[in-house]
């Protein structure tokens, strides 16, 4: 008995011996460990919108597969584009930053969402998002304002949304801004710019004017045709109302493009409306322009045709 008995242990140890390598050989020694747990997927953004509620503005971010692992919402000075740090211009006079870490907004084959790149909203306070970066998992806006106000960040499930929300308890009017009509300008109809109404604080109307104008038109607007024309122009500075005049200077390129119609065509109605403005004095970057003493309007020769 005793030397079959070891004959069998002798047997058994070989044959261990002998499936050892085949085990190792197709993987069979890294299952004892914890399985590989699959990254989480991204967040996708998917839609940005804005509504008034209230005493507040509510910019709504929403998303696809869950909520950004990390928010920061702050005020700054500037804008600058993930990855290639150009300067974003957004109109307004403050300027708000929300940064999202673990997101994108584009699908995984690098198709992009519907979640605008650029929209203008008829909000007390809030004018315009604007995407500044869709880089590495990081997605940027920044969300121009009428006023510095304090700001509220909260979350949201069933869909999962970021909400941030701006004070927007303050007195504001009614007025015009022009903006050129496609459709019109194509079919060579006259007058080229219409107006629509805007929402500005009475104070600064001037100021508050130029900043829905550069905001562009809202989507249902763009989509019955109307544009910023901008010939260039990235936005304004060095606005000063006196005496009846309002004198300005556009920022970024100036250029006609051989054209009559121009970026002037909407700022001078815009401002001509106020009962404080006669006359435009409107500069290129330089700070020129063509009659700047003068009794009527005058634009800068980089608007000539």
């Amino acid at each position: 008995m005793g030397t079959r008995t070891g004959i069998r242990r002798t047997l058994c140890s070989l044959l261990a011996l002998a499936l050892t390598p085949a085990l190792v050989g197709t993987g069979a020694g890294r299952a004892a460990s914890a399985p590989e747990r699959a990254a989480p997927a991204t967040p996708v953004l998917v839609a940005v919108r804005a509504a008034h509620r209230g005493d507040v503005d509510r910019v709504v971010f929403e998303f696809r597969g869950g909520l950004p692992a990390d928010r920061e919402v702050d005020y700054v000075d500037r804008l600058f584009a993930d990855g290639s740090g150009r300067r974003v211009h957004v109109a307004g006079q403050a300027l708000l930053q929300v940064r999202f870490e673990r997101a994108q907004a584009h699908t995984d084959d690098g198709r992009p969402t519907d979640a605008p790149r650029r929209v203008a909203f008829p909000l007390p306070n809030v004018l315009t998002a604007v995407r500044a970066g869709d880089f590495e998992a990081v997605t940027t806006y920044g969300i121009g304002l009428a006023k510095r106000t304090p700001v509220r960040v909260t979350t949201l499930q069933s869909p999962p949304r970021v909400v941030v929300e701006v004070g927007a308890g303050f007195a504001t009017v009614s007025r015009k801004v022009w903006f050129l009509d496609r459709d019109r300008f194509v079919d060579n109809q006259e007058p080229f710019f219409v107006p629509v109404r805007r929402l500005v604080r009475p104070g600064t109307p001037a100021s508050g004017l130029l900043d829905r104008l550069f905001a562009g038109p809202l989507p249902r607007e763009r989509a019955r045709g109307l544009r910023l024309l901008r010939s260039g122009a990235t936005g304004y500075d060095d606005l000063t109302v006196s005496g009846g005049t309002a004198d300005l200077r556009l920022t970024g390129r100036c250029r006609s493009g051989g054209s009559t119609v121009t970026v002037a065509g909407e700022v001078l109605p815009t401002l001509k409306q106020l009962a404080t403005v006669d006359r435009v004095v409107l500069r290129d970057a330089a700070g020129g322009t063509l009659d700047p003493d003068g009794t009527g309007d005058s634009t800068p020769a980089c608007l000539e045709p």
